[in-house]
């Protein structure tokens, strides 16, 4: 029965985990070992996860705190951000080279951004989680991450905003 749930509930995260763990670490080896310690400690406690309200929110949680270890214990100053699921529907060579170049700056940006902020509009605007579900991972204040992420989509914004003011002069 726990394995059931384990394979039903707590494997189709995977991929969320590794993309969030890939946002917080500097490399895919550190994103791909994080998430593997984070699926190994799930099914340890496999025949606990059904006392858990969230699962989701759970294991996000726990691949944070994984993440923060791993970056505490390697003294990482930077932060990478690979968004690989930006497609673009537009038939034009050039629009897809300018929108893949913005998607780059973007990502640029985000990994400038203080490790609070990154993680918020991580969970936010890619992972798509409530404001509610991002406290509860992060351990924030509804109004604290309101703020971080306000703060990193104005600094996103105007950092894009410089970048086309200086390619038009």
């Amino acid at each position: 029965m726990a394995s059931e749930f384990y394979s039903t509930e707590i494997l189709p995260l995977q991929d969320k985990i590794f993309r969030f763990s890939r946002r917080l670490l500097s490399s895919e080896t550190a994103a791909k070992d994080a998430t593997q310690d984070v699926l190994l400690k799930l099914w340890k406690l496999r025949d606990q996860l059904n006392e858990v309200k969230n699962i989701e929110a759970y294991a996000m949680t726990m691949t944070k705190n994984k993440c923060y270890d791993v970056i505490k214990s390697k003294h990482h100053k930077t932060l990478e951000l690979v968004h690989s699921n930006y497609t673009n529907e537009s038939s034009s060579l050039s629009s897809q080279i300018e929108a893949r170049d913005e998607v780059s700056l973007v990502a640029k940006f985000i990994e400038a951004l203080p490790e609070q902020q990154r993680a918020v509009i991580q969970l936010r605007d890619i992972e798509q989680f409530s404001n509610k579900e991002i406290e509860d991972i992060l351990g924030m204040n509804s109004t604290s991450v309101r703020v971080a992420l306000s703060r990193a989509r104005k600094k996103i914004m105007s950092e894009l905003k410089k970048t086309a003011d200086y390619g038009i002069r």
